[in-house]
């Protein structure tokens, strides 16, 4: 699943650091790419002048083994119960569900389309909440606005309140909470800063494996509330855990003696990043691919239980996307970084083409081993799409706007990470069964990839006109020394005569 990560800049006294895109997430930050120990590319910490970097020292451990744990938790309690909500979907429909309700998939997948939707729609807000507040305040009011939504979530009795709890409170919670985890990183590492990104974001995949089996057994041991009310205990750490967010990185120096707490319009709007024919091409591929995305995540439980029966173990599918994503992070990232002569864009292009057709396979397994090999393969591109996002932001727009990048994609992702998977059950409540879900669900990312094999025949030729252009300015620049040198010598022989 979708982690990005993703954060905002310098701290001005308490607040908190830049943010640090990892390949693997999600981010809001302007600064340059590095390598890290994974593999996975990243951006990192942006420099601070010669005399502030002779002062602060990045403690590379210490406190900031706890910070990174913390910021663990945080990935993996965050996607791994956004993940694992086709465990849920299929208690909701027990639930709250009629056998006379025509369109019961269609209402009950708005739950889990609105909650993953919502944490990218906030994703532009909490980077600039991140700037003004700073990491430890931003993450702790998130996590808490999170427990309060999960756990009034566990006291309503129809899909409308739901809604608004779990779909909105909660999401919007974990938005706040997920990118500080993410940019606090870069106070404590910053050799090491692959390394700790790496296992940050094996939280998410850990979770992934898990949750769902212990989801299920709560499911059936104490009943949808409570299951719903243990969860809370996984955002009440969370909570407590961001305490440990201590902002370490020195305040950028200023001009003026008071600084003004409200962002300016360019922190909140950069229209620099939209003047790239490559990155809008980007900003439109790849929310495109991503309507049928979510829908496996939602609606493959309730289709194996229709195909498989009720004992099929369903779980088995979520913990097989949940390892080879972390396997494919890995694995692609590094094939990016060190295989010379890789583009990016087509390793991208590439993910979504597997994707698509992994989903369309979906429906045309009739044994259960197939779909376990459907879902690895889905998984291992999976990572592959998250790992490079944000070297292909760079690319695009370089270090100084890809921040802005990043996190207006992230909110144009929201819209088809919302819409697809009520689509889906839309269709499935009209025709009685998923298979055409499934078929459709395919077509986006194909599509979306095959746009997307635009952006390097474009970037190429923007190239060739910059050189161009640069060329015919260094010919004007030398043709009128040519002209000034003779010039020159005319004065030199004058003056030896006046002599």
């Amino acid at each position: 699943m979708v982690t990005m990560t993703e954060g905002n800049g310098a701290p001005d006294g308490d607040t908190a650091g830049k943010n640090e895109v990892s390949a693997g997430v999600p981010t809001e930050d302007k600064r340059p790419e590095e390598k890290g120990d994974n593999g996975e590319s990243k951006l990192a910490v942006p420099e601070q002048t010669a005399a502030e970097e002779g002062e602060f020292v990045h403690p590379e451990g210490g406190w900031g083994w706890l910070v990174m744990l913390a910021a663990m938790w945080c990935n993996g309690a965050v996607f791994g119960i956004q993940n694992a909500f086709g465990i849920l979907f299929l208690s909701l429909l027990r639930e709250f569900g009629s056998e006379h309700d025509e369109d019961l998939r269609f209402k009950t997948a708005w739950v889990g389309s609105l909650s993953m939707g919502m944490i990218f729609l906030c994703s532009p807000i909490v980077s600039v909440f991140t700037d003004i507040l700073g990491c430890r305040i931003t993450a702790v009011g998130g996590a808490a606005v999170g427990l309060v939504g999960l756990l009034a979530s566990s006291f309503v009795t129809s899909l409308g309140p739901m809604y608004f709890t779990y779909g909105i409170v909660f999401a919007c919670g974990c938005s706040f909470a997920y990118q500080p985890s993410l940019v606090i990183l870069g106070h404590y590492f910053k050799k090491r800063l692959g390394l700790v990104n790496g296992i940050v974001t094996a939280g998410s995949s850990i979770f992934t494996i898990t949750l769902p089996f212990v989801l299920s057994r709560l499911l059936e041991k104490v009943g949808l509330q409570h299951t719903i009310r243990i969860l809370c205990i996984l955002m009440f750490v969370l909570m407590l855990a961001s305490f440990t967010y201590k902002p370490l990185l020195p305040a950028k120096s200023t001009n003026t003696q008071t600084r003004s707490r409200c962002p300016s319009m360019s922190q909140v709007f950069n229209i620099n990043i939209w003047k790239s024919l490559g990155y809008r091409i980007w900003a439109f591929g790849v929310p495109a691919a991503l309507y049928g995305y979510y829908v496996p995540y939602v609606h493959l439980m309730q289709h194996v239980e229709e195909r498989f029966g009720l004992d099929a173990n369903k779980e088995v599918l979520l913990m097989c996307i949940g390892i080879t994503s972390g396997v494919g992070r890995l694995i692609f990232g590094r094939v990016a970084d060190y295989v010379e002569g890789v583009n990016k864009v087509y390793l991208q292009v590439v993910s979504f083409f597997v994707i698509g057709l992994m989903s369309m396979m979906i429906p045309l397994c009739n044994i259960f081993g197939g779909l376990i090999a459907v879902c690895l393969l889905m998984g291992l591109f999976d990572g592959c799409f998250i790992c490079i996002m944000a070297p292909i932001a760079f690319n695009l727009v370089g270090a100084k706007d890809v921040s802005q990048a990043i996190g207006f994609l992230l909110g144009l992702m929201s819209v088809p990470m919302t819409v697809g998977p009520p689509v889906a059950g839309f269709l499935r409540d009209r025709l009685g069964s998923y298979d055409v879900a499934f078929y459709l669900a395919g077509i986006p990312p194909i599509f979306g990839g095959a746009v997307l094999c635009l952006i390097p025949w474009v970037e190429a030729r923007r190239r060739r006109m910059e050189e161009k252009a640069l060329n015919k300015e260094q010919d004007a620049t030398q043709k009128m020394l040519e002209h000034e040198k003779p010039q020159g010598d005319t004065q030199c022989k004058t003056g030896e005569s006046i002599l």
